[in-house]
């Protein structure tokens, strides 16, 4: 017996475990397909995790990808209303970077919004006009209005929120978390991507939810609007589901005999998420029928929840996903890079969206699901005071700016009805309470349970983790 032969031989014990980790039996071989069939907690969780009680069970993160104009929607500044056409002062600006698309301008006039705020709830939070709904629900929100990146542009910005890098490669925030913390439900992927459209057209690319270096069972499964919210799930004609069973016994002894030769991990992968797409042909299609939500239900997502792949069935989708145990939900809404007649196109895009990111709040609250759902909205970083090209009393556009931007949490453990952070009269710089997206990300995976600094992998002889060496978790937005 060679070196080879003996490795291959004595890692089959281990792999025997591990393969049955993947489709989620107890030792016993009943199915672990709730937490409650796992003894009450998370199936395939890494060892010790959570790391301290959790507060959220689950994320609901709504990307607004394009980053929406914070001074139109959450950052009031009436300090600068009459300040319209005026240069932006360089003891704001700085010097600091900006993009090659104004970096020819001649000048930079300071464009004030020219939308209504008011105050809200007892909190007295200051929203624009243009989030009705939002303004409903602002005592459940924390709005930070004080978070920066270090990218000035998309993919980059996009890239680094979702995996904290700028550079492609890295896990998504959805892997780690259910590489961390394993399922809630083996019926259904533990990390679900759902995808809308807005206004404008803009690229987002897979890898976004990709797995990077982890095993490639917790890249994020996405579901299309539509007929076949997952291409190939269904059989083929004539194939019976006592048939694909019996295909996928037979494809399973195969692919455990190569496992035997070579030991290679994501070959157990490969078989775990053949059974998980077996169940899922069952569980798919019954999350995505909506026929049997109450009518007050869909009338409080708005009209657009009847329209597949729309923003407000995606919220709708995400709401059913929470209910049966998703680990995290990541919703992408494109459309928000407004960088010319920035007032008609932030007005359609709120339209298409502030009513159902409301909703999704009141339905969780109703539900009791709101307490333990951390739900996340934000863009990549947000946009510039002056404007880009004409400046005119009823148009403007807006540039990409990454020194502030304005999200919101909500649940989970997040302090409801509160403000945190202040920019500067021009909301151009940080004056109180930065919030490095570092710093972000560690929060949210603390709201799981997790320490940010001790959720690792090694690969290629370095420990990486989500926050790389950076982050800490902003505790005074903490409940």
């Amino acid at each position: 017996m060679n070196r080879r032969l003996f490795l291959s031989r004595s890692g089959l014990g281990l792999g025997s475990v591990a393969l049955g980790s993947l489709l989620g039996r107890d030792a016993s071989g009943k199915d672990a397909a709730t937490p409650e069939a796992a003894g009450g907690g998370a199936v395939g969780a890494m060892p010790g995790l959570p790391h301290f009680p959790a507060k959220a069970k689950r994320v609901i993160y709504l990307f607004q990808s394009g980053a929406p104009s914070q001074m139109d929607l959450f950052d009031y500044k009436p300090a600068i209303r009459d300040r319209r056409g005026v240069e932006l002062p360089d003891s704001i600006r700085m010097g600091q970077r900006i993009t090659t698309m104004t970096s020819g301008q001649k000048n930079f006039p300071v464009a004030p919004s020219i939308f209504p705020f008011a105050q809200h709830g007892e909190s007295g939070a200051w929203i624009s006009e243009l989030l009705p709904h939002t303004a409903k629900v602002v005592d459940d929100l924390c709005i930070i209005r004080s978070v920066q990146t270090e990218a000035i542009n998309h993919d980059p910005a996009v890239t680094f929120v979702q995996t904290g890098s700028q550079l492609a490669g890295r896990p998504s925030m959805g892997s780690w978390v259910a590489y961390g913390l394993g399922s809630m439900n083996q019926d259904l992927p533990s990390f679900v991507v759902l995808l809308s459209r807005g206004r404008t057209d803009q690229p987002l690319y897979d890898r976004l939810w990709g797995s990077g270096f982890l095993p490639s069972r917790y890249q994020g499964v996405k579901l299309r609007g539509g007929k076949d919210p997952v291409l190939f799930l269904a059989n083929p004609s004539g194939c019976t589901p006592e048939l694909r069973r019996r295909q996928l016994d037979d494809l399973g002894e195969l692919n455990g005999l190569r496992h035997q030769e070579t030991g290679d991990p994501e070959i157990l992968t490969r078989i775990a998420q053949y059974e998980l797409a077996y169940r899922m042909q069952s569980s798919v299609p019954e999350l995505t029928d909506l026929s049997g939500e109450p009518k007050s239900v869909v009338d409080l997502y708005g009209p657009d929840v009847q329209r597949p792949g729309s923003y407000a069935a995606n919220c709708l989708l995400a709401r059913r996903l929470a209910e049966r145990g998703v680990r995290f939900i990541q919703l992408y809404h494109m459309g928000w890079d407004q960088h010319s007649d920035l007032p008609n196109q932030i007005r359609a895009q709120c339209r298409d969206t502030d009513q159902a990111s409301a909703a999704l709040i009141s339905d969780l609250k109703q539900r009791g699901l709101l307490e333990d759902t951390l739900v996340v909205w934000g863009g990549e970083f947000g946009r510039t005071i002056y404007s880009q090209g004409a400046l005119t009393a009823t148009d403007y556009g807006r540039d990409h700016h990454p020194r502030c931007f304005s999200i919101w949490m909500a649940g989970g453990g997040i302090k409801p009805g509160i403000v945190h952070g202040t920019t500067d009269d021009f909301s151009y710089n940080i004056v109180e309470d930065p919030v490095e997206v570092y710093d972000l990300n560690a929060t949210i995976l603390n709201q799981l349970g997790v320490d940010h600094t001790r959720l690792t992998y090694k690969f290629q002889g370095r420990d990486f983790r989500l926050t790389d060496v950076h982050g800490k978790v902003v505790k005074s937005i903490l409940a």
